[in-house]
């Protein structure tokens, strides 16, 4: 489709999606995005990561943009009001925290204003090099239980899917459980994931979910690809996103800047210098 004038909401996952290989916003990226935006397109940026760590990436591109963070827990708008905010209640929280797991499996929470983890592990951060998000070490029994985003354990996916089964078993339909990559698994409230708070969002500012455009990788981006009018996931995504997204188009690499080559061939952009 070339030349459309009708105005649309786009909205993108971050890391393996918008963002290459070296977790950073290509430059060609940056250039779609601001002119779409100076077309008078809208554009939402809905990632796993904590609010902290995504404003760098809103600032570089220097565009008015909503912010869904911690798969779906928070949202913000382009002036940094926080728009809504979803915990994990305090009793789930602490049996989290409490669960048995292996000890090479890292337990994070994502606060309002924090990242606490278990035990260091300096390959955490390589993701977060560009951002200088970083987190604190708090042993699990002193970790709080109030204000909790989101829980995360990072390990084997063979570890981790044998605590998600463990957590199903305990916590039922009482927790939202997904992953953002093989090695991630997340947990938050009840019915909070990027879904729910990209339609929350769109209600807000009138924009119909026909009107949007999704990008993501994962399966923490399932129910926001399933909402909106015209869904993509990216040759790199998880294997199950093209068998739970009958809809959706796959389109390239996010290392090749897919998104952007789709958003120039979408609307009708001029291919870069």
């Amino acid at each position: 489709m070339k030349n459309e004038t009708t105005p649309r909401l786009i909205v993108s996952d971050l890391d393996g999606t918008l963002l290459g290989r070296d977790h950073r916003l290509h430059a060609d990226t940056i250039d779609v995005l601001r002119t779409l935006v100076r077309q008078g397109h809208q554009l939402v940026l809905a990632s796993g990561r904590h609010y902290a760590d995504m404003r760098v990436f809103r600032d570089e591109l220097d565009v008015p943009i909503h912010m869904i963070s911690s798969n779906g827990a928070y949202t913000h708008d382009p002036s940094d009001r926080l728009l809504a905010a979803h915990h994990v209640a305090p009793e789930q929280a602490r049996a989290l925290i409490d669960l048995p797991r292996p000890a090479n499996v890292r337990l994070s929470l994502y606060l309002d204003d924090a990242w606490l983890i278990d035990a260091a592990k300096p390959s955490y951060l390589d993701m977060h090099a560009s951002t200088g998000f970083v987190y604190d070490v708090v042993p699990p029994e002193r970790m709080p239980t109030e204000g909790i985003g989101k829980v995360l354990y990072g390990g084997s996916p063979e570890a981790l899917a044998e605590i998600e089964t463990l957590i199903r078993e305990i916590a039922g339909d009482a927790l939202h459980v997904t992953y953002s990559t093989s090695d991630s698994l997340e947990i938050m409230a009840a019915n909070v994931n990027k879904g729910v708070a990209l339609s929350a969002l769109l209600e807000r500012l009138k924009v119909a979910p026909e009107a949007c455009l999704a990008f993501g990788d994962n399966l923490n981006d399932v129910e926001m690809l399933s909402l909106v009018g015209e869904a993509h996931f990216m040759q790199n995504a998880h294997p199950e996103m093209a068998v739970r997204l009958n809809a959706a188009r796959q389109i390239g690499h996010h290392g090749d800047a897919a998104v952007a080559v789709l958003l120039r061939e979408r609307f009708g952009l001029p291919a870069p210098i």
